[in-house]
């Protein structure tokens, strides 16, 4: 009997990339199901009736929540000769620490600069800076996060790569040159046919979020 893999989804986010990604890295065929979150599906309900969010990993029916438990658990199912933890235990739990960061700091910092105004927005926007230069200096030298292999850090941060260009656009500035070790990783994630099929068009991504403030401001 195949495996059935389903991923819940939508497009502009970078959680769900994260989860294309780590598919796409261990060769896994699935089933990309786009979600309306305006108007969630009854699978999407019955599978995070918790949160009811997306993205959801269902494998052989069975739902798996959260994106880097996602890719954890992606990591642990399929492709064990290319593993993207490594294995040793202070290793795994440095580059983990990089992925929470990423959330817990990195994400907010980035949705305020682009849902707020004015001052509020400068501030978020150079939080946002801050941020990127706290994971330039922890990339240093090295190719990947994780050292010479692209693995668990690199698949957790690559997706905001894809709203630099939004952010750049909104501020009038390039963070690119702020941080250019930090773009250069990014060039060699994208050079990677599991991220270059699994972010979306930058334009196409600006475009999205520039509307979405439209609609902010008018309410």
């Amino acid at each position: 009997m195949a495996e059935e893999v389903i991923l819940l989804d939508v497009w502009a986010s970078p959680f769900g990339m994260r989860a294309r990604i780590a598919l796409r890295e261990k060769g896994v065929e699935f089933d990309w199901r786009e979600e309306d979150l305006s108007n969630k599906s009854p699978l999407l309900l019955k599978m995070n009736p918790v949160h009811k969010k997306i993205p959801v990993l269902i494998h052989n029916g069975k739902p798996v929540c959260e994106s880097l438990l996602i890719v954890q658990y992606i990591d642990e199912t399929w492709g064990h000769e290319s593993p993207l933890l490594p294995s040793n235990p202070y290793e795994r739990a440095r580059v983990r620490f990089w992925a929470d960061y990423a959330d817990k700091k990195m994400y907010p910092a980035a949705r305020a600069a682009f849902l707020s105004m004015g001052e509020d927005q400068e501030a978020a926007r150079k939080e946002y800076i801050e941020c990127l230069k706290v994971l330039e200096g922890e990339l240093g030298d090295k190719a990947y996060f994780g050292g010479e292999s692209f693995g668990y850090a690199d698949v957790s941060l690559i997706p905001f790569y894809s709203w630099l260009y939004a952010l750049e656009t909104l501020a009038d500035s390039s963070i690119v040159e702020e941080c250019p070790k930090l773009a250069a990783w990014a060039k060699r994630c994208m050079q990677r046919e599991s991220v270059a099929k699994s972010l979306p068009d930058q334009h196409k991504l600006n475009d999205y979020i520039m509307e979405r403030r439209k609609k902010l401001q008018a309410q």
